[in-house]
């Protein structure tokens, strides 16, 4: 049994080893469930009783000094290629950190909740209902029948299964006045959908509408509140113009202007609630009336924020977003 030729050889490969795949490689040649030294362990049996102890002995001893010399090589062989590493991946610290661009409450967003803040400051509540919608809820409920003239004013989205994508909030305003007792007050704002694209319309917008449902509602409380809004979301005092208009949902209806630069400016627009609308709702017309208004919320942020082009709010352009 020639431990000191075993012994000679591990120290010698081991120490030539520069790479920690192989260093794993020579360990198992002579340590491993194979290697010569198990394999030398294995013929223990077959010495005589006087020699075997010793032989024993002695094997033990070389298995403990080739894992001592083993696991010095690897330390050494790590630290060497970690040194290695940083060397070929060291980083420039002179250079400018990454940023990561945060984002901020979109322009939209802030519109609807500055909108919202005001209308809920005078007692109004938030109503919402579901974007896809019945013929009956868009247009019917709303003094609107299939072959009313004004459903040319809506190019709408129709849907293979007899449903359609709103083309207003107002469907809210039905739905509402359906589970609920008057007098009410809500503001309904959300996306509606329209076949319409260029620099001030896109396919899907925002709205926001209002109505007031109680017992004297008139045309003059109307045009209070909308002054006291208009004034409150521009920060300064708004002329404004009522001109007569048509709404088959509002009777009378009007289109709010507002003295904007060098000229009036369309804005909104508004009416008293019709008496068909409130009786297919099952409101006592007798009892109760109301008055409603809508407003696109793009068209108010582009006012406010003085924006051209309305495609930019849907861009995600991070120097666009940035500025709100």
């Amino acid at each position: 049994m020639d431990i000191t030729s075993i012994r000679k050889k591990a120290i010698d490969t081991v120490a030539s080893t520069s790479d920690l795949k192989d260093l794993e490689i020579v360990y198992k040649s002579f340590l491993g469930k194979n290697g010569e030294l198990n394999n030398l362990l294995k013929t223990l049996g077959s010495l005589p009783a006087d020699q075997r102890k010793e032989a024993g002995q002695s094997l033990n001893l070389l298995k403990k000094e080739i894992e001592a010399i083993y696991s010095q090589k690897q330390t050494d062989l790590v630290y060497i290629e970690s040194e290695r590493k940083l060397k070929s991946e060291k980083i420039d610290v002179t250079l400018p950190g990454v940023v990561k661009k945060k984002g901020t409450i979109h322009p939209v967003t802030q519109t609807i909740n500055s909108i919202s803040d005001f209308f809920i400051s005078l007692g109004f509540e938030v109503a919402s209902g579901p974007e896809v919608e019945t013929d009956y809820y868009n247009f019917e409920a709303l003094n609107v029948h299939a072959d009313h003239p004004a459903k040319d004013m809506h190019d709408t989205f129709y849907l293979g299964n007899g449903g359609l994508l709103r083309t207003h909030t107002s469907p809210v305003q039905i739905r509402t006045m359906e589970k609920q007792e008057p007098p009410l007050r809500i503001i309904c704002p959300g996306r509606v959908y329209r076949k319409d694209s260029d620099l001030t319309h896109t396919p899907m917008f925002h709205q926001i509408e209002g109505l007031v449902l109680e017992q004297g509602a008139s045309f003059a409380q109307l045009k209070g509140l909308l002054n006291d809004f208009l004034t409150d979301f521009f920060g300064q005092e708004m002329e404004l113009r009522f001109r007569p208009s048509y709404f088959p949902f509002t009777e009378p209806s009007a289109e709010v202007d507002i003295r904007w630069k060098k000229g009036w400016l369309e804005i909104l627009g508004c009416g008293i609630v019709h008496p068909n609308v409130l009786e297919m709702a099952g409101i006592d017309t007798k009892k109760y009336s109301g008055f409603a208004f809508g407003l696109g919320a793009e068209r108010m942020a582009m006012l406010k924020y003085d924006i051209p082009d309305l495609r930019a709010f849907f861009e995600n352009d991070h120097r666009f977003l940035k500025q709100f």
